[in-house]
């Protein structure tokens, strides 16, 4: 093929190749390798456009074609994306260590290879790239965040605060890092230095906006609460984030009633009962109050009360020994339709909202032990997401499945107080057991969430529950043979 119109070809190709067009600009790069099949440039960019549309075994063809007809530094970072995308890391890390064999260290190597170790749970080398990369760059503001990201999964809190820092000091703007070093110090239990950063969070962000969407006239003309003092004011503050969160910082809705003339609160239906029946003080919302009929002075997103309130770090755990009761009614009922006999009765549930995050599901065949435990009645109560797999216990096992009976978390209380035992993973039924101080046994994976801070011997939220943490090597099966172990019926 001549240059000319080799030249003429790729430029088509490429101009379509950025815009998306990805066909098309195959069938360009094809005419070109029709006439010269060993042109590496363009089995290179065939193999990237397969691999931007996941034809992954087609991609890695041709780039191991490129490579075969010349080495080129370049081509093997593009194999080593095609196995990464693929979650294939030791390919991965094969592929670019051979990068490293032929052409040395730089510092996108060296960053690559400190981000397929971090997936590989190999901390040492992952620890050691990413520094080499921090020695070539010491600017590189991603690659301080990746490595706080690092020591965070590898419980070294105060090594991953120091990073945060580190990418706000280069970036003062720097929002995500922010975000996160305020969960960093929330983890290391200072909650007056994490709240401030705390702040910087999207939920709440996301929260203001869709009330702004909901009051367009009255949200605009109120100010947000700040701390001050609104003891002739009415505030209204509404929900963020998932349940838990909101059974957990409900613990503070008896200091904000200390505060203000009129609370009015806002949770996600599914609570509002639940809060009604324990807080009759407040004016309780199930969706929303026409705009006409409503009025406020002041707002705030309910996790931005104890940064409002000025809490210090032990004022955040007030309510520790439980601040929420069942309906006596309710209670009840469950007492005659499923709790009337004489065994010792544990709660199970094994998945919450995996939107976020699916290290915390539990594979239900871990509770199977539970089933051999003498004089012991196993409850359900995994509701939506997660309840298919009820059945692998129910054909084996006696179980009871309380799901179908909670219309919303008012029920579910109910339910957990006819309950001797709890065990769960670390999901709202979790909170909800802890602020009625029941016993309450929470699986937390290796990588676990900030609020549990450093010290998993104890649980600062609540008197009543105590962490499994799984070890890195760890199954759930082998946390749950812990847990068996500590059950005295």
């Amino acid at each position: 093929m001549k240059e000319e119109l080799r030249k003429e070809y790729f430029e088509k190709a490429f101009k379509l190749h950025n815009a998306g067009k990805i066909p098309e600009a195959l069938n360009f790069y094809g005419k070109i390798l029709k006439e010269n099949p060993d042109d590496c440039e363009i089995l290179n960019l065939v193999g990237i456009s397969n691999m931007q549309q996941r034809n992954y075994d087609e991609a890695e063809k041709y780039v191991l074609k490129a490579i075969s007809v010349k080495n080129v530094r370049y081509f093997y970072e593009i194999l080593a994306n095609i196995y990464y995308e693929q979650k294939l890391y030791k390919k991965a890390l094969d592929t670019r260590l051979e990068e490293e064999k032929i052409f040395g260290l730089n510092f996108e190597l060296a960053f690559g290879l400190g981000l397929i170790y971090k997936n590989l749970l190999d901390f040492e080398n992952s620890e050691k790239y990413y520094l080499e990369a921090l020695k070539l760059n010491p600017l590189s503001r991603d690659t301080y965040y990746n490595l706080a990201n690092l020591y965070t999964l590898f419980h070294k809190p105060e090594l991953a605060k120091d990073h945060y820092i580190k990418c706000i000091e280069l970036n003062p703007e720097d929002r995500e890092a922010k975000y996160f070093l305020g969960l960093t110090y929330f983890r290391l239990k200072d909650y007056e230095k994490g709240l401030p950063y705390f702040e910087t969070r999207l939920c709440r962000e996301t929260a203001i906006n869709t009330e702004i969407v909901t009051y367009p006239k009255l949200i605009p003309e109120s100010k947000i609460w700040r701390g001050e003092d609104i003891s002739d004011k009415v505030l209204y503050t509404y929900y963020e984030a998932g349940f838990g969160d909101m059974i957990m910082f409900a613990r503070y809705i008896p200091m904000l009633l200390k505060r203000c003339k009129k609370l009015v609160l806002k949770p996600q239906v599914e609570l509002s009962q639940l809060f009604r029946e324990n807080f009759p003080q407040v004016d309780v919302m199930d969706y929303f109050y026409e705009q006409n009929e409503f009025s406020f002075d002041v707002h705030i997103p309910f996790l931005s009360v104890p940064y409002a309130l000025g809490l210090n770090t032990d004022e955040m755990f007030t309510g520790r020994d439980g601040y929420l009761k069942a309906d006596s009614e309710k209670c009840k009922f469950y007492k005659k339709e499923f709790f009337n006999n004489d065994k010792f009765k544990i709660g199970i549930k094994w998945q919450g909202n995996t939107y976020y995050e699916t290290g915390r599901v539990i594979n239900v065949d871990a509770f199977s032990g539970l089933f051999g435990i003498k004089n012991v009645q196993v409850y359900s109560a995994q509701t939506f997401e997660g309840a298919e797999e009820f059945e692998k216990l129910a054909s084996k096992y006696d179980i009871v499945d309380l799901s179908k009976s909670f219309k919303d978390f008012s029920y579910t209380a109910a339910a957990i107080e006819n309950l001797d035992y709890v065990i769960c993973n670390d999901t709202s039924l979790a909170h909800l057991a802890g602020a009625m101080n029941k016993p309450c046994a929470v699986l937390l994976p290796y990588n676990y969430n900030w609020r549990w801070h450093t010290d998993l011997t104890y649980c600062d939220w609540y008197k009543s529950v105590k962490l499994y943490p799984a070890d890195k090597d760890e199954s759930w099966n082998d946390v749950m043979e812990r847990v068996i172990k500590d059950i005295n019926p």
